[in-house]
């Protein structure tokens, strides 16, 4: 068997911002910019930020130097680690890796950012490091393969994601090989994220992703002081791969490494929720606004989704049809479909409707099924079909590759677009737009400082936790 850690370890120690195609620097560094806006709104807007900050307040994450987005106040940097991944994730709105089913850039890019904040590197060196974090974190998650890593009941964005933001700090560090490898040997140790707050809409969700950034931060510190990781971290007998599920590739992590990078197949959501969702969505969207349709004319709505899919939004139905807040909302098919329907639009600002009554009647009438059509269009793509069945007839769409794929991503605009929806709210216009240019130009920044500093909102306001 390839020694998978060691190499893996050397190419991410290798890397340098001149060995990587501009293409995917440039991917970086918009991925960049989308968990940015995610983070600043939801410091200010998601319900569990106070609880979140209060914590770590008490625990003494602040008061240091690091930069949390949307916060004027400073923070140790694994409090800023934690506070921004945890962010980066609340809305449920950041990137997402199909194949690998999970969200990369949440814990990888604090971590790296953080890093970059401790030791003055230069933004090139930062996005080869969220290069880095980014390719880990998802080749991590197909040789699993994340769907029975997923049926074991783990979250892969915060088990793979811890070893992802390892790799990215020990980059920015500038760790050699033998202390990369100790640093995933270390996140091994702290690589944790379990499935069941989908039992009751928990926050550990958001706060497990977090907590992987953090813990990659720390595992990179550890190994950079001289600490001994764990041996054969991914591929050993109790190693990663072996120990969170039942069949793993092991080879599969260093397939095309260097040649196909992982960072150009991640997806930008345009909706806040599962990304399993966003083709019925797309369909929602189109089928309302090429039909005419009207929720009182809806009798039934059948929404087609993978297995996987509908583990996720779909089951059980009971529970889907009636989602009681906002983290039950986002992985409700019936719920995220019954608003795409009714208002022609489903946005951050679409959870005020949980209570709505056209809302929740439009909901009970849809149903999520396992469609062979679709199941065979995953898990290359989290595709999707919507047959609406009205009192003038029955129409239906398929969408097989949903908006924001790699395959359909978002254009400069609609990622602007998105970016301010989130952002301007918090910060104004003209302070989000130089946010903005300070992360898309990081790669001719000197260091991160500059980008740092527009990262709080100007104008005094009471934000959620204080």
């Amino acid at each position: 068997m390839a020694a998978v850690t060691t190499e893996l370890s050397a190419w991410c120690a290798r890397i340098t911002p001149a060995s990587l195609p501009e293409q995917v620097l440039r991917r970086a560094a918009a991925l960049t910019l989308d968990l940015v806006g995610n983070m600043v709104r939801a410091r200010h807007d998601a319900e569990s930020t106070p609880a979140l900050i209060a914590a770590v307040r008490a625990l003494g994450l602040c008061g240091g130097e690091a930069t949390v987005f949307g916060d004027p106040t400073r923070y140790t940097p694994a409090g800023a680690a934690l506070l921004n991944g945890a962010l980066g994730h609340s809305l449920d709105f950041d990137d997402t890796h199909a194949a690998g089913s999970l969200h990369p850039g949440a814990p990888v890019i604090p971590a790296a950012l953080a890093a970059a904040e401790l030791t003055g590197a230069t933004g090139a060196d930062t996005l080869a490091a969220i290069v880095a974090g980014y390719e880990v974190t998802c080749r991590l998650a197909l040789a699993l393969p994340a769907g029975e890593h997923y049926d074991r009941g783990y979250h892969p964005t915060a088990t793979c994601g811890a070893f992802g933001a390892a790799a990215a700090a020990g980059r920015v560090f500038g760790l050699d090989a033998g202390a990369i490898a100790d640093a995933l040997g270390i996140a091994l140790s702290q690589a944790a994220g379990s499935l069941q707050f989908l039992a009751n809409g928990a926050w550990t969700k958001r706060f497990q992703v977090g907590w992987a950034a953090m813990a990659g931060l720390a595992a990179a510190m550890l190994a950079r002081e001289g600490f001994r990781g764990a041996a054969e971290a991914i591929e050993g007998r109790h190693g990663f791969l072996r120990a969170y599920a039942p069949s793993p590739t092991p080879e599969r992590v260093l397939e095309q490494l260097g040649t196909v990078f992982e960072t150009m197949h991640t997806a930008v959501k345009p909706y806040p929720s599962c990304r399993y969702g966003h083709a019925a969505i797309d369909a929602a969207i189109a089928l309302r606004a090429e039909h005419g349709l009207t929720a009182n004319g809806i009798e039934s709505v059948t929404v087609g989704l993978p297995a996987k899919g509908i583990l996720l939004i779909g089951a059980p139905h009971e529970q889907k049809i009636e989602p009681k807040n906002v983290v039950d909302g986002q992985f409700s098919g019936p719920f995220v479909v019954a608003t795409a329907l009714a208002t022609g639009a489903m946005g951050w600002d679409s959870y005020r409707l949980l209570d709505d009554p056209a809302v929740r009647a439009l909901a009970r009438k849809v149903r999520c099924v396992q469609d062979p059509e679709i199941e065979a269009e995953f898990p290359a793509n989290m595709s999707g079909k919507v047959t609406v069945k009205t009192t003038a007839g029955e129409v239906s769409r398929k969408v097989v590759v949903p908006k924001g794929e790699p395959d359909n991503f978002l254009t400069d605009q609609e990622l602007a677009a998105k970016f301010h929806g989130l952002v301007d709210r918090v910060m104004g216009h003209e302070r989000a737009s130089a946010l903005a240019e300070a992360v898309l130009g990081l790669a001719t920044a000197r260091d991160v400082a500059g980008l740092m500093r527009l990262a709080s909102p100007l104008p005094a306001m009471r934000l959620a936790g204080e």
